[in-house]
């Protein structure tokens, strides 16, 4: 898996593809592919304004919500093997389930069949569905193979290899999540390893399917000159960061990662929507939501995202903690997990409403 450098870059460069000449076009459509409203739901000013208080309270909240989980090392009741932590988790997963279904899917639908682009071959077929299809397939594969490889190059027989303790943890961790599994995972055996690799891989995949979708809502934003539309979607996205940010969080925690790693995965999330809107704000001259090469690549990458978070959210998050043993030996508990599913996906599901 590559670096998270390495991800980032390949990210943007599929957003600048958005703003290539074509994304001019749009000056040129027809009356319904026409850009931006009118009226007194168009002012520069105003929007901003708000576009800068957007960038200050989504990294403040990005942050808080992937730093909560970090407290739970001095907070007995929020440790990872007490009950109250797996129920927020539960919650967080939920809102990261709805946030692939209720938004970044309904908005690559959007994109992907809109009146702006030929109706053959985009409104003829559903490439929204189908490119989240291979997105989920595509996860899965990653998955697979990390989880093999990891296995092979760390592990010989049945247990652990023997731990080189010249080796610095620091130093492995830079090399991103292939190579960030050194001295601590070889101290442990057997299943302990295993899982604890399994947390690397999922916080590391999830982490992308995340930063796609916020770099690609943040652009949307900062080229917008709309403040009836960008000032509930500050709210909403601040809800969003929140509790998604404490799924990520949770997922780092379990991952056991050094200081310096978890560092990095914590200013990542928390960057990428404010990195997003400052991107709209200085290329919303020249960008246009209504292009038709924006319009493609936007839903493309919100599809693609979309497969990711909700194979992540389903088989990596929920799927993994309901078939656990922990969740599997009280109903009670299983029962209560599922209820916060339910106002985790419930909650996020109600802001589409509004973003």
């Amino acid at each position: 898996m590559a670096e998270i450098p390495t991800k980032f870059l390949l990210i943007l460069f599929f957003l600048f593809l958005s703003l290539s000449p074509h994304a001019s076009a749009a000056a040129d459509s027809p009356l319904e592919c026409s850009s931006g409203p009118t009226g007194e739901c168009r002012d520069k000013g105003k929007a901003l304004v708000l576009k800068l208080v957007a960038i200050a309270a989504i990294f403040a909240t990005s942050m808080i919500g992937v730093c909560l989980p970090f407290l739970s090392r001095k907070i007995p009741a929020l440790q990872p093997d007490k009950d109250l932590f797996v129920l927020v988790k539960a919650f967080a997963s939920g809102v990261i389930l709805a946030t692939g279904y209720m938004h970044v899917m309904p908005d690559s639908f959007d994109c992907l069949t809109s009146e702006c682009l030929p109706e053959n071959p985009w409104r003829k077929f559903p490439f929204t569905t189908f490119v989240a299809m291979l997105s989920a397939i595509l996860t899965l594969m990653v998955d697979s193979y990390a989880m093999s490889y990891y296995r092979k190059h760390n592990f010989s027989g049945n247990g652990a290899r023997p731990v080189d303790e010249n080796n610095k943890n620091e130093e492995l961790e830079s090399q991103g999540p292939g190579h960030c599994h050194g001295n601590d995972i070889l101290k442990v055996d057997g299943d302990n390893a295993s899982q604890l690799l399994r947390y690397r891989v999922v916080a590391q995949v999830l982490e992308l399917g995340i930063v796609v979708h916020s770099v690609v809502i943040g652009l949307s934003m900062g080229a917008s000159d709309n403040p009836c539309t960008i000032r509930p979607l500050v709210a909403a996205l601040c809800f969003h960061q929140l509790f998604e940010g404490m799924g990520l969080g949770g997922c780092i925690l379990q991952a056991e990662y050094g200081s310096r790693m978890k560092a990095t995965m914590v200013v990542f999330f928390s960057g990428t929507t404010p990195l997003g809107i400052a991107m709209g704000l200085g290329l919303s001259n020249v960008y246009s939501e209504n292009s038709p090469t924006a319009l493609i690549v936007v839903g493309l990458l919100n599809a693609c995202s979309a497969g990711l978070l909700n194979y992540m959210a389903l088989v990596d998050l929920l799927a993994s903690d309901f078939m656990g043993v922990k969740l599997q030996k009280s109903m009670k508990l299983q029962t209560w997990a599922y209820v916060a599913v339910l106002l985790g996906a419930g909650g996020m599901s109600l802001m589409a409403k509004w973003a």
